[in-house]
């Protein structure tokens, strides 16, 4: 079998890539090296080259859809985007650009080469807006509030398109707040990232507004999980990829200062406009469909995550 990773340098990209080759896949990874590292595809380079090949190239060009008509993968896992919510609001036009067209070139380029199945890594943080309760089910209208919610629903939409008009299969995975070794604590990262970037320096970390504010923050490695099983499950269903569980960030704050011995209390600013005040995603469907559940706890998680950032030198991780 063989896949093609757009997306394939980022953190849970190339886990992904690993995972793949683990399991025999030959696989092609897509990335423009503008968030991702090759840095994380030095296993996949360096072991499996016979098997593994890297392009660095941008979705957005028409030549990716000239790339995967080449090498005519049965799977493609896309997981390329514009990924902050900030930025969107900025330049929702860039956002599009690169969320929307850039998907499009991707399946245009899968409906010439033949590909069976495309796997899209969705957003289930933003996805479904403001929910109306907690965890929140697939049933639950999708109503984002950010230019970047708008077009991760607007390339679920086009894939149910391209499954009517051209038979190619698909999985979104609708994601929680995913964490774990290799993402990048800069910039647009998630929480856990940033605090265990800022508590190994030492610095104090800052928690925007009172903390209490609820996520549901689910392992990569479980993550990656389920993105291989929707390689041949899950077909024409939105699913969530969370662990059903909210955790205050205070209270991930406590956990995390407490496993590197950071005796500090956090600073505090203004919450961030448009913050969701809770979040968490059902998972049960996910269960159902595609026999996937979340294995690793949050401390479990939470020390794997710093071990890796305690053993990869500050200025690798980017």
């Amino acid at each position: 079998m063989r896949a093609l990773v757009t997306g394939g340098a980022g953190f849970v990209g190339s886990t992904l890539v690993d995972r793949l080759l683990a399991e025999g896949w030959d696989v092609d990874a897509v990335d423009d090296l503008s968030t991702g590292t090759l840095a994380n595809l030095a296993e996949a380079r360096a072991e499996r080259t016979h098997r593994f090949t890297f392009h660095r190239l941008d979705i957005r060009r028409p030549d990716v859809s000239d790339l995967i008509i080449r090498r005519k993968p049965d799977t493609i896992f896309h997981l390329a985007a514009q990924a902050s919510v900030r930025e969107s609001v900025a330049r929702p036009a860039l956002d599009a650009e690169i969320n929307i067209q850039g998907s499009l070139n991707v399946f245009e380029g899968a409906v010439e080469a033949g590909t069976a199945k495309i796997v899209f890594a969705g957003s289930g943080g933003t996805l479904y807006g403001v929910p109306d309760e907690v965890p929140v089910g697939e049933d639950h209208r999708q109503a984002p509030v950010s230019p970047y919610g708008v077009s991760k629903k607007a390339v679920g939409d086009y894939l149910h398109y391209y499954r009517s008009a051209h038979g190619i299969e698909y999985t979104v995975l609708a994601l929680a707040n995913v964490y774990g070794p290799r993402q990048d604590p800069h910039g647009e990262a998630g929480v856990i990232a940033i605090f265990a970037g800022q508590l190994l320096e030492p610095m104090r970390p800052t928690i925007f507004g009172d903390g209490e504010q609820t996520r549901d923050f689910v392992y990569v490695d479980d993550v990656v999980d389920a993105f291989v099983r929707a390689a041949d499950r899950g077909d024409g269903l939105i699913l969530n990829i969370g662990t059903g569980v909210e955790t205050a960030v205070q209270d991930l704050f406590d956990t995390m200062a407490r496993l590197v011995a950071f005796k500090e209390p956090a600073r505090y600013a203004m919450a961030r406009p448009g913050e969701l005040q809770r979040s968490a995603l059902d998972p049960a469907r996910a269960a159902n469909h595609l026999g996937w559940k979340p294995w690793t706890d949050l401390e479990g998680g939470l020390r794997r995550t710093i071990e890796w950032f305690r053993a990869v030198p500050v200025g690798s991780r980017r």
